[in-house]
């Protein structure tokens, strides 16, 4: 995200599938704190090291916590994916000071991939990623399914959203894959017709 030389990009989007939740949390923390605007999509994808049960087990012990007198004062228990991702960035940064406040601001965070990210580049973070992290044969457990266990009810417009959207990015990428061949044609037909003169057309090339 962050080169050698310090310079940052305009915006990061990084694809969460598979990536575990607090390794992947931990370093989105530290490129916001360095300044750079992070967009994180398909939240419902992120790994929990751990079985489904162990977890739902846990989360529902968090949801016990709460202010006796007035249960609205705090805490507040999400349970969408990409809200409890934010929680758990949030937790890694000092967001009560105007400079944690602000690199707070700099996250956005989705289920799915919403227009315009669905045709915008999409990153992964190798040093979070689970088939690196997690040792083989390791229980573990989605974001998502773990959510739906929990409360949140869009689990399945999700799925159905992000099933269309997968339809279309496989048209447009067999498109893209047809104009490329056209183009390799169209330059070797060229080629063909020009002949002697591509010499001459060399010496001015860039």
């Amino acid at each position: 995200m962050v080169s050698g030389s310090g310079i940052m990009s305009k915006r990061v989007v990084v694809d969460a599938r598979h990536h575990m939740l607090g390794r992947l949390s931990s370093i989105v923390a530290k490129e916001l704190l360095s300044g750079q605007n992070v967009v994180v999509v398909r939240c419902e994808e992120i790994a929990l090291s751990g079985g489904l049960v162990r977890q739902k087990m846990k989360y529902l012990r968090f949801l016990r916590k709460r202010m006796n007198t007035k249960p609205s004062h705090g805490p507040i228990h999400f349970r969408a994916p990409s809200k409890i991702f934010w929680r758990t960035v949030r937790g890694m940064i000092p967001h009560k000071t105007k400079r944690g406040a602000a690199a707070l601001a700099r996250l956005k965070v989705y289920e799915g991939v919403p227009p315009p990210y669905d045709k915008v580049k999409r990153m992964v973070v190798p040093d979070a990623l689970k088939v690196l992290r997690l040792q083989k044969g390791h229980k573990y457990c989605l974001l998502g399914r773990l959510s739906k266990e929990v409360g949140w009810n869009h689990y399945d417009t999700i799925r159905e959203l992000e099933e269309k959207r997968k339809e279309r990015s496989k048209v447009a990428y067999e498109r893209k894959k047809q104009i490329a061949r056209l183009r390799v044609k169209a330059e070797k037909v060229a080629e063909e017709k020009l002949g002697s003169q591509l010499d001459i057309l060399a010496a001015v090339k860039y």
